[in-house]
């Protein structure tokens, strides 16, 4: 047999496992919701808040300044191109138009008297001097670019420099403000965590024990899910070393339980055979007999063997005969399963549930 419960008591407390895992369900929703929010009892930073506006300022300015001036020697290139295109178009019509009219002139008269041809060399030399007008201005521009240029990186530098100083400060600051919320979140969370420790001490075997496992579990959650990660350079160091700190307890804890169950346990070995039956529950005792161990001290035994009625590791009386019927029966079952009969229990023998 698994258990002397009945089945309604059973499924009454399957229903409190219900309970309390909804009621850990809605604390840690309700607990993601005010450490999620943490951050918000502190203002955002920006960079420009750390920024030298004595030395920053007047740094934009003079980027900007030479990044309009840039763009004015731009815009005067493309008009400069355009001017120097149309320049060219014309000089080389022009001179076209002077090589086939050198090609209809009458060859016999003299070139230097021949005020046609020195007019229309005058404005060939004209269109010429033109354009080269054109060329010089869009060399100079070039050159004073190229000034620009440096004179921007230079610029650029002071200013990724002054934006370096306070994105390092503006660092340092965050680094302070996430350590702040996270003790803000951890003022939260460890007393919760402390308190569901001593609930689980003091508490758990109480009527309301559902509450007091759902306040534990929620607790626990909120402590390793919801307030660790927020840190990640010290969340691992945080997690790992409560992870370490509570091994060590729970297992001292384990050790030193497990010495004192064992000294009980020889202790109780030494006491009379119907004193020690009376110290056990009678559900206990039938459920180690399911699992073919004895009641006392745990051993297995051999329930198959119709002589073996004690338990021949620490002696303590297993079976007996009905005195009504004289089938063979538990000596912790508190009625003969054949007849019916009442055992005959000792003063002060404990009752099952």
């Amino acid at each position: 047999m698994a258990s002397g419960r009945r089945l309604s008591e059973r499924w009454f407390t399957l229903f409190l496992w219900l309970v309390a895992l909804l009621f850990a369900w809605f604390l840690i929703g309700l607990g993601s919701l005010v450490v999620g929010n943490m951050p918000q009892v502190e203002h955002r930073y920006t960079l420009q808040q750390f920024l030298d506006t004595e030395d920053a300022r007047p740094a934009d300015e003079a980027l900007k300044q030479i990044r309009r001036e840039q763009a004015d020697t731009l815009r005067q290139d493309e008009q400069d191109q355009l001017a120097l295109e149309a320049a060219r178009s014309a000089s080389l019509s022009a001179q076209e138009t002077f090589t086939n009219w050198l090609k209809t002139r009458d060859a016999t008269q003299r070139v230097d008297q021949d005020p046609g041809l020195v007019a229309r060399t005058q404005q060939l030399d004209a269109l010429k001097a033109a354009e080269r007008a054109i060329e010089e201005r869009l060399e100079a521009r070039a050159s004073a670019r190229l000034t620009l240029s440096d004179r921007e990186e230079a610029q650029e530098k002071v200013v990724g420099d002054l934006r370096d100083a306070a994105q390092a400060r503006l660092d340092a600051a965050e680094r302070e403000q996430e350590l702040r919320v996270f003790g803000y979140r951890l003022a939260v969370t460890l007393p919760l965590l402390i308190l569901a420790g001593w609930l689980m001490l003091k508490r758990r075997r109480t009527r309301n024990w559902p509450f007091v496992w759902g306040f534990a579990l929620a607790a626990i959650f909120g402590f390793f899910v919801e307030l660790v990660p927020y840190l990640p350079s010290y969340g691992g160091y945080v997690q790992y070393g409560v992870g370490v700190v509570l091994t060590l307890v729970a297992g001292r804890a384990a050790i030193t339980a497990l010495h004192a169950y064992n000294e009980r346990q020889k202790a109780a070995e030494l006491r009379p055979n119907a004193e020690r039956r009376t110290e056990i529950v009678t559900d206990q005792a039938l459920l180690r007999l399911a699992k073919k161990a004895c009641p006392g001290c745990e051993r297995p035994i051999d329930l198959a063997n119709p002589e073996a009625n004690f338990c021949p590791h620490c002696g303590i009386g297993v079976f007996e005969r009905c005195p009504a019927c004289s089938h063979r029966k538990s000596t912790f079952e508190r009625f003969c399963s054949a007849c019916g009969t009442p055992a005959a229990e000792p003063a002060g023998a404990p009752v099952g549930a």
